[in-house]
């Protein structure tokens, strides 16, 4: 499915969509069911946990705005936390069976919904723990930078905490490209939780830039087809039921079924080309530093690259 050599930008994101597009009734048997479990738990959520801004006073004193706005914040984590949960476990899911499907599809050998469960469902507990510990971590790193100028208060604790929130975002993310190959390296490798952190440092090390920008250009690709797909869903979920265009009361039955609709058709295509990419980067970052083509053209049976020849 991929040239063995050094990918190119270009190739990274056309082999994610080949995927999909050879191998769609394995794909969608995966990421068509996610889709709709977790639409219907974020359509729940939506219904019955949404939070509505709090209405002021034009005379509330800052103390009243001060609790107002800590209030929304509590009602609003409690309406976000399911969703995050139902979502990092899709994710989980996902990632897991499709990064199976990726790395038979780059050897040409074929796989079924049953090959790919049964060769990643004894990692994904691993997978799970690492997917909750780096934005946890991410989290917390964040929070104990911008703690300083919290507590300090007043105009001064407010530009400590912004300068504190901007240091700990760029960290953040020169982290998180850091170990973005981890959760390949787990599956595919095997590898221990703390270990597949360490081989994702090692293979990004030095591509750090380079692994940033195809991460971001494929998550801005993705983003454009997502709105393109849901465009004509939310102007039909708007002309059925406009209040879901946000009242102040809960969205009705029908502007959700429909926007959920728009969700799933989304997620099912974007699910694996996000995947894809992932693990493609992860190869390429094997073939530029371990001759990892040499290895693919063995285990697909190239002529020429027999292990006995030398």
């Amino acid at each position: 499915m991929i040239p063995l050599r050094p990918l190119g930008v270009g190739e990274i994101l056309e082999a994610s969509v080949a995927t999909l597009r050879r191998h769609w009734r394995t794909v969608l048997a995966v990421t068509v069911p996610v889709a709709v479990v977790t639409q219907i738990a974020l359509v729940i959520v939506q219904r019955y946990l949404s939070v509505a801004q709090p209405v002021l006073h034009p005379d509330a004193t800052p103390s009243e705005q001060l609790e107002a706005a800590s209030a929304y914040l509590r009602a609003s984590f409690a309406e976000l936390a399911p969703s995050m949960l139902v979502s990092v476990a899709a994710s989980v899911f996902v990632s897991a069976l499709l990064t199976v499907v990726v790395s038979r599809a780059i050897l040409g050998r074929p796989v079924t919904f049953s090959d790919a469960w049964q060769e990643a469902s004894p990692r994904l507990p691993k997978l799970l723990l690492l997917s909750l510990a780096l934005p946890l971590a991410a989290g917390l790193f964040s929070f104990v930078a911008m703690l300083p100028g919290l507590l300090l208060g007043g105009g001064g604790g407010a530009a400590l905490a912004f300068i504190g929130g901007l240091a700990a975002f760029v960290v953040v993310i020169w982290l998180l490209i850091r170990f973005s190959l981890a959760s390949p390296a787990l599956m595919l490798e095997r590898q221990g939780l703390l270990q597949s952190l360490k081989r994702s440092a090692k293979l990004v090390d030095g591509s750090w830039w380079r692994v940033f920008g195809i991460t971001v250009l494929a998550q801005l690709l993705i983003g454009i087809f997502t709105m393109i797909l849901t465009i004509p869903f939310t102007a039909i979920a708007f002309a059925l039921d406009g209040i879901g265009a946000g009242t102040g009361t809960a969205a009705g039955w029908t502007y959700l079924i429909v926007m959920a609709v728009g969700g799933v058709l989304s997620s099912a295509l974007t699910y694996p080309i996000a995947a894809g990419v992932t693990v493609l980067l992860y190869v390429d970052q094997r073939i530029r530093r371990e001759a990892l083509d040499l290895e693919l053209a063995r285990a697909a049976g190239l002529p020429g690259y027999s292990s006995t020849e030398s």
